[in-house]
């Protein structure tokens, strides 16, 4: 019967807390007593549950006001806000999308949009979210703590952005959505190269967002890449945790339904950052071997986006798309000057390592293979650099 109890109570966290906390926090207009009073709601449903009511949401909701009106009543302002706790109507639409944006507010820093996206959208403990970004719980508490004073004292408005300036705001919604994946695609430190439950949670964010405004061509093009992306995850380190290059993974182990649902998100339209970055990876993976890559067409499209963004990055990847297509000279002279815009970026001396070792410069490519070792994060990475200059001195000798 616990197991039955506590199984509930977690469907109805993953499924409701999202919308539950985005309602009470537009009748609060205080996403601090919103969060407190629906995690006293939960507690609550641990030992009152079952019988499992009929409507979980509603009855989340019902208990979690029931502590609002509690906690008001201690304070002066339970006067001006009881009222609000009153109404019984279904939450509207755009209730996750306000506190979508307003945890993605600007006046935040990009760590906390994260961490509060994390913890008030996808429904993550401090707990888990300090361990996906390897922090200590107390370090991440008191990070979130901040952001929520901010929020309050900066008068940060719980609303969408008007249409004016949507597309600008959206934009840095999906930056912190892209980050969060990212993070868990390729992690920047620690013993794990791929953190998948960050890269999931990134993914039904997205998903979220899209269901939210499904006319954002970006919104679905986001989604879309990180889908595409998170396809390879079984292909990218081997049994022993090893690092997998794109070109040696074992394509029979992507997860071609998540491809297939990630192409279906594409649709025409102007040609935008998430839009051609995931063009780039629909072109990967859809050759069914390494060597039927169409690296001029993911060139042309690096160059594109490279137009757009004036990445460094970018610039980076499309060297490596360039060398591939046209040879490792011509994307080796890419490479020139990117010292001063990725100065900490390991990729940038393991690429050219790379192509220094396809053109047969082997000293000069085993010192940047020390300059990319001296800068990586991962263990999985450092091996294969490891591997890779070991591999080239024996070419020397």
């Amino acid at each position: 019967m616990s197991n039955t109890r506590n199984d509930a109570v977690e469907q109805a966290y993953r499924e409701h807390w999202a919308r539950l906390l985005a309602l009470l926090t537009a009748e609060l207009r205080d996403l601090d007593l919103a969060e407190e009073s629906l995690q006293d709601a939960f507690a609550r449903a641990v030992s009152a549950w079952p019988p499992i009511p009929g409507n979980p949401a509603a009855w989340l909701l019902t208990a979690a006001r029931r502590r609002a009106v509690d906690r008001l009543r201690r304070t002066a302002v339970a006067a001006r806000k009881l009222p609000l706790l009153m109404v019984e109507e279904e939450p509207v639409q755009d209730d996750r999308l306000r506190l979508i944006f307003t945890c993605c507010h600007p006046a935040l820093s990009m760590e906390a949009r994260v961490a509060l996206t994390l913890r008030c959208v996808g429904g993550l403990t401090t707990r888990q979210i300090a361990r996906m970004f390897l922090v200590s719980e107390p370090t991440m508490a008191a990070r979130i703590t901040r952001a929520k004073k901010k929020i309050s004292q900066a008068g940060i408005p719980y609303r969408v952005p008007a249409r004016t300036e949507l597309a600008e705001r959206l934009d840095g919604v999906l930056a912190v959505l892209y980050l969060i994946f990212t993070e868990g695609y390729a992690a920047t430190e620690g013993s794990t190269l791929i953190r998948d439950e960050l890269a999931v949670e990134a993914i039904a964010l997205a998903r979220m967002l899209v269901s939210l405004l499904p006319d954002s061509g970006e919104a679905r093009a986001l989604q879309a890449l990180m889908m595409l992306h998170h396809a390879r995850r079984h292909a990218r380190v081997d049994a022993a945790g090893q690092l997998v290059t794109l070109a040696e993974q074992d394509r029979s182990l992507w997860e071609r339904a998540e491809i297939e649902e990630a192409l279906g998100l594409l649709v025409p339209g102007p040609p935008g950052p998430y839009l051609l970055q995931a063009a780039i990876a629909a072109e990967h993976t859809s050759a069914a071997r390494a060597e039927d890559t169409d690296w001029a067409a993911i060139a042309t499209l690096y160059g594109l986006l490279e137009e757009l963004t004036g990445s460094a990055v970018v610039r980076l990847n499309r060297a490596v798309a360039v060398a591939e297509a046209t040879g490792p000279a011509e994307g080796l002279a890419l490479l020139e000057g990117l010292e001063t815009a990725l100065p900490h970026h390991h990729l940038l001396p393991a690429t050219r390592a790379e192509l220094l070792r396809r053109l047969g410069r082997l000293e000069e490519a085993v010192g940047e293979y020390g300059r990319a070792l001296a800068l990586v994060g991962t263990a999985q990475e450092r091996e294969f650099l490891l591997t890779r200059r070991t591999e080239t001195e024996r070419l020397l000798s």
